[in-house]
């Protein structure tokens, strides 16, 4: 209902009979109305869309709105990540370019950071951030022009997974898996050297998605893998209810059908059957009769002839 309230009720008559009846209703007030395919309620008026049903647009439904609401806040996150990764190989390329003048700067104004941060208690010389400043200056062109490559692809990938994860297409939910679930092993190796709230919050992020997209998308045949993920689909469907809906009035037509043939088939057998029994049995009434006049004709002279014989 929230989506429908947000972007409109869909609705779509189908081309055949059968099936428009099971997705539309006849109102006193307001004549035809049509059953939303999201939502499920009826919705006055003239459909959006007509055709056939097979061609009917697929809308989500109940969890497959969720699902994409949860996919889409994993496709922010990676767009997030591209976004840092791109700003980064754009520095990093940049550095190469200016390496020269960002060493006189750093030389330049160190010591007056250090003595800075040595009246604040702090001793900079330690820290790791000078020391990676240190290497990144004397790094080689190559090596710099590795590093930004490297990062651009990162940026690429995840670019890819969050378009993928935001149109929620199957694809991107493949790519997404795999592409994740490769950076794992390396993710818990640094868990492995180091614990840092950065690294545990990367991980349980990218595990989560893994296990989300398999379980709940049915990757590589989990579950019953793409068969029975569309079977759920179809489920969830109003268009493929009011298809089957019709199918079983149909079948149960034909059924009927079939059933008064038979009966009325067995009627006539019966009634054949009855009437030969009849015939059968006039003929042998008729037979008995035709056996039994000269008998009892003949019982009769006998009679006659009796009381003559006797008076002579």
């Amino acid at each position: 209902m929230l989506a429908c309230g947000r972007s409109g009720h869909v609705t779509y008559a189908p081309a055949e009979a059968d099936v428009r009846h099971q997705l539309s209703a006849r109102t006193a007030e307001s004549g035809d109305a049509w059953r939303c395919l999201r939502c499920g309620t009826f919705v006055t008026g003239e459909p959006q869309l007509t055709g056939p049903a097979a061609q009917a647009p697929a809308v989500r439904r109940g969890q497959e709105i969720r699902s994409a609401l949860i996919l889409r806040v994993f496709a922010v996150e990676r767009f997030v990540r591209a976004l840092v990764a791109g700003v980064l190989a754009f520095a990093v390329w940049r550095f190469e370019y200016s390496r020269q003048s960002v060493a006189a700067a750093f030389q330049r104004d160190l010591p007056a950071l250090r003595s800075l941060f040595h009246q604040l208690g702090f001793n900079i010389s330690n820290s790791k951030l000078v020391g990676l400043i240190h290497h990144a200056l004397t790094l080689s062109p190559t090596t710099i022009k590795l590093v930004a490559g490297g990062l651009a692809g990162y940026a690429v990938i995840e670019l890819v997974e969050g378009v993928g994860l935001w149109l929620t297409r199957r694809w991107g939910e493949y790519f997404a898996m795999v592409a994740t679930s490769l950076g794992l092993p390396y993710e818990i190796y640094d868990l492995a050297s180091k614990v840092t709230v950065t690294r545990a919050l990367f991980f349980v992020i990218n595990l989560a998605l893994v296990l989300y997209l398999v379980l709940t998308k049915r990757l590589f045949g989990v579950r019953g893998g793409k068969h029975a993920y569309e079977a759920r689909l179809r489920s969830e469907s109003v268009m493929e209810a009011a298809i089957e809906a019709s199918a079983a009035d149909r079948a149960e037509a034909a059924e009927t059908e079939q059933n008064a043939a038979a009966e009325t088939h067995q009627n006539a057998v019966a009634e054949t059957e009855q009437n030969a029994v009849a015939g059968a049995g006039q003929n042998a009434a008729a037979e008995t009769g035709q056996n039994t006049a000269p008998d009892l004709a003949r019982a009769t002279a006998e009679a006659d002839t009796a009381p003559r014989a006797r008076g002579s």
